[in-house]
């Protein structure tokens, strides 16, 4: 099972985008203890240093449905801002959302165009005589690369793909973004009033509270049955 993910502060001031880094962080460590496996696809770096507008997460695992129910939706953070002091507002919003249509984002080595030339600048007689260099071009999105790292075509080759994958990649990312920032607003307005997790203070692990209610229902299921049992 692969989940898209995007952590993101919206178009929420510095304060949000600092807290994107900090639950970044928690995030990554409860998926790693979970089994998760994960690769950061795309991130939007903030105003300031070690701040982040938003980050977009490729999750692997077999299940994810318990791990994301604690996550989807909106966390909110309670402080008072390190970047304005004298600011009134204490509590901070941010958003963990599934994006949706990770299928679009499909890459087939078939879908490549290659085609080789010669190596452009200075380099010697084998860069500029022998058709080392490629272009790479993906026919479903016109996406295409130039390369000529190498004096191999091979690894030329090899490299173009790379690059181009990730090219056609991140315009995927680029497209589910611009359409969770379209809605960003309207669902902040539902969600701002139920964040799924609060923080307070700079220590997120030791000041975190589960908005949830999961534990306490398996708990009573149990309890039930025990009883139910008993009067059997």
């Amino acid at each position: 099972m692969d989940k898209l993910i995007q952590i993101t502060s919206g178009r929420g001031p510095l304060e949000c985008q600092w807290v994107v880094a900090k639950v970044l962080k928690i995030f990554l460590e409860e998926a790693k203890n979970s089994n998760i496996d994960y690769e950061i696809i795309h991130r939007e770096n903030g105003d300031e240093n070690l701040t982040l507008k938003s980050v977009t997460l490729l999750l692997k695992a077999k299940e994810l449905t318990d791990f994301l129910e604690s996550w989807l939706g909106s966390i909110c953070w309670t402080g008072k801002s390190t970047f304005r002091k004298l600011h009134k507002r204490s509590n901070w919003f941010i958003g963990v959302f599934e994006l949706e249509g990770l299928e679009k984002i499909s890459f087939n080595d078939k879908d490549i165009q290659f085609q080789t030339t010669r190596s452009q600048g200075s380099g010697g007689q084998n860069v500029n005589k022998v058709n080392t260099a490629v272009c790479a071009t993906h026919i479903p999105t016109g996406q295409s690369v130039f390369v000529q790292d190498s004096r191999s075509q091979l690894e030329n080759k090899k490299l173009s793909i790379a690059r181009l994958k990730e090219k056609v990649l991140e315009q995927n990312i680029i497209q589910l973004q611009k359409r969770m920032q379209e809605t960003w607003n309207n669902h902040l307005q539902v969600q701002r009033g139920n964040p799924v997790r609060t923080f307070s203070g700079t220590d997120f692990k030791k000041n975190y509270q589960e908005k949830s209610f999961k534990k306490q229902r398996n708990q009573l299921k149990k309890e039930l049955k025990t009883y139910k049992n008993d009067l059997n």
